[in-house]
């Protein structure tokens, strides 16, 4: 059998193992250290976003993001339904309420029209948001500008949800430091990876330092343990940042690799009708963590489900864009505002591989599994 070409697998830079082996040679093994030290700083000087909090996960961090806007039973909050559940789980877990906002579809994000209307609904029916969780997908930003301008009008907190957008920029800075704050994943599929893991960011200072304190289960500055609060097991440990840290030194080149695959299946399907790509809009730059495809069949002669079985068939992975949080058997007894676009998405659309360590022999089986569907030769 031919070797499996996965979606977005890991990808090492050469120096993860020193300061793995570092960790080791001084026994930081224990939680912090170091490595937790030097990767939030690298996370910060790259991201120009002030302070960081090295966690466990990206879902660790939204929960505790919720915690400090104080959400809590009974309240509801906005969040983007074009996405994986990680960004809504933390909000049952306060155990508030979500309200899904559909995308547009320039970015395929939050659509800031409907997101208005939506505030507008919910303080009519008197439960004004608590927060709104905006997601950049595939490393696409939002349109954050007008997003932005909303959340302003009715003081509602935003949380950016970057955990597919490290290495993405709107006009020239950094997603992650437009709301109060923001996070990132560093889950093994990520543009980078300390195989699971992920951060809080925020110019706000008392942000963090309250997510660090909560994530480690709230033990008070005393000899004795002491706490006088619910706390979390939520930190990252000293190994695992080791490889952050050798990670945060190919940034730069995994985003460029990103989008040079990006370019290679644009090449790839430049003369076949019916297929069309996610664009960057003026003033945004996509990591392009994973390219994208919408395949129109009328136009194509062929569907995302069938070029996605073609592909398996050759074992390359692909696979579909994300289920709407809306159509989530788990979520559907929330309130949805919808207007057609991230439904139609999962049904037209398909993420294909797209990792930076993929080979010219790697793409070349790609481009030839792929032309027997679009019968080019």
């Amino acid at each position: 059998m031919k070797k499996r070409i996965y979606l977005s697998p890991p990808h090492m830079g050469g120096s993860e193992l020193k300061y793995v082996q570092e960790a080791f040679d001084t026994n930081w093994i224990a939680p912090l250290g170091p490595n937790v030290d030097g990767f939030e700083e690298s996370l910060q000087n790259y991201t120009n976003v002030h302070y960081a909090a090295a966690l466990s996960t990206g879902t660790a961090a939204i929960h505790l993001a919720l915690l400090m806007l104080g959400v809590q039973a009974g309240d509801e909050v906005l969040v983007s339904s074009f996405t994986f559940s990680g960004s809504v789980n933390p909000i049952a877990y306060v155990g508030a309420s979500p309200v899904f906002i559909d995308s547009e579809r320039d970015t395929w994000n939050m659509d800031p029209v409907l997101l208005e209307e939506a505030i507008q609904n919910r303080i009519a029916a008197g439960k004004t948001p608590k927060a709104i969780i905006l997601v950049h997908l595939y490393g696409m930003p939002a349109k954050i500008r007008e997003i932005m301008e909303v959340a302003d009008k009715y003081t509602i907190p935003v949380i950016e949800d970057a955990a597919e957008a490290l290495g993405s920029t709107y006009h020239d800075a950094h997603v992650g430091g437009f709301g109060v704050m923001s996070i990132l994943s560093f889950n093994g599929n990520k543009i980078i990876t300390t195989s699971s893991g992920g951060a809080l960011l925020s110019n706000n200072k008392a942000y963090v330092e309250k997510a660090r304190f909560l994530s480690m289960q709230s033990r008070e500055n005393e000899i004795h343990y002491l706490h006088k609060e619910i706390g979390y097991n939520y930190r990252m440990s000293n190994i695992i940042a080791g490889i952050g840290r050798g990670q945060m030194e190919v940034i730069d080149k995994r985003v460029a690799e990103c989008r040079e695959m990006n370019q290679f299946y644009r090449e790839l399907f430049m003369s076949v009708s019916g297929v069309s790509f996610l664009d960057e809009p003026e003033g945004h730059f996509s990591n392009y963590w994973l390219t994208t495809i919408i395949i129109n069949k009328k136009e194509a002669g062929f569907s995302a489900k069938e070029l996605m079985h073609a592909l398996d068939a050759d074992n390359i992975e692909s696979r579909p864009l994300w289920k709407p949080m809306h159509q989530q058997p788990v979520f559907a007894k929330y309130i949805s505002f919808s207007n057609g676009v991230c439904d139609a998405l999962f049904d037209m659309g398909l993420c294909l591989p797209s990792g930076t360590s993929l080979t010219s022999e790697d793409k070349e089986r790609i481009a030839v599994a792929i032309k027997k569907v679009t019968h080019k030769d």
